[in-house]
């Protein structure tokens, strides 16, 4: 909340630092003082080298005003990627909304298989197709289009505002020639074939979301998050029409702690499964599988 003992034109840089961070931590905010530098860089339009060379620096009474407000939105445990209206993931700036999920570092490892597979395939040098079901902010699509610039991409998603938003980040990105993105509910209505199909679909057992922590349960949609009873429903979705718009190639299915093994049983019995050529599993930082891949063969 706005400190009215300090006059909202007086208040330097380095007071105004040390201030937040303290704010911050009394609120129970990890990394206050990360937070703290994020949201003064911000509200000032300061680089982050700035706080350390110009720490006399004042803010003007804007300035205070609007640092006041993202102070107040993070002691709420709003997320920081929302208030700065974006999130750097895989080295790459993206924006969100509050239609989208918040890209995180686990996911990377859709990232880090997709690129693993690309070795083994060939897909530096040819041309492939990758479709990316749910596609959100675009982070996964738009990365691996960033990552293999011989790749092109269809992204689908059940909420036309989040497609506005992966249409900004494939702009941001640089990628706006190489991908389509449409209003789609799983592989319903989708007549194309691909080499590649990515998905992080909702994977939160519907019993579960109320026990999220603040900053996923309050913030993030949560038809993004609610997975079913078992948090395995849009799977068994998409998993039943896998063979029909990948009829060889690899499926790469980002899942949550302890899923890896029930999401790889429900593709061995699929009828993709029928000509599976292997599964294979990826473990986030966390030491949890975080990532299934499994290839269909003609």
């Amino acid at each position: 909340m706005l400190d009215v003992s300090i006059p909202a034109d007086s208040e330097r840089v380095s007071d105004a630092l040390l201030r937040i961070t303290q704010t911050l931590r009394c609120a129970g905010v990890d990394e206050a003082g990360k937070d703290a530098r994020a949201l003064v860089a911000t509200a000032t339009g300061l680089q982050p080298a700035d706080l350390i060379c110009r720490p006399d620096r004042v803010l003007s009474e804007t300035e205070h005003l609007r640092l006041a407000r993202m102070v107040e939105r993070r002691q709420a445990r709003e997320p920081i990627s929302r208030i700065l209206g974006y999130r750097e993931f895989y080295g790459r700036s993206f924006a969100i909304s509050p239609a989208t999920l918040d890209p995180r570092p686990d996911s990377e490892t859709v990232i880090e298989m997709v690129l693993t597979l690309a070795a083994k395939e060939g897909w530096r040098e040819r041309p492939f197709r990758v479709l990316d079901v749910g596609t959100g902010t675009g982070c996964l699509l738009i990365t691996i289009l960033a990552e293999l610039p011989l790749a092109t991409g269809v992204g689908t998603d059940i909420s036309p505002e989040a497609l506005k938003v992966a249409a900004e980040n494939a702009r941001r990105n640089r990628v706006v020639d190489r991908v389509k993105l449409e209003t789609r509910r799983s592989l319903k209505d989708v007549d194309e074939t691909f080499d590649l199909l990515i998905c992080n679909p909702p994977y939160v057992a519907s019993g579960e979301i109320a026990g999220l922590d603040a900053e996923v349960r309050a913030y993030d949609p949560h038809e993004s998050l609610n997975g079913g009873e078992d948090g395995l429903d849009v799977y068994r979705e998409i998993i039943e029409s896998l063979d029909r718009v990948v009829p060889q190639g690899w499926v790469v299915f980002e899942v949550g702690a302890g899923q890896a093994p029930s999401v790889a049983e429900l593709l061995r019995t699929s009828s993709a499964g029928k000509r599976f050529g292997g599964i294979q599993m990826l473990a986030d930082l966390g030491g949890h599988a975080r990532c299934v891949a499994m290839e269909i063969q003609l």
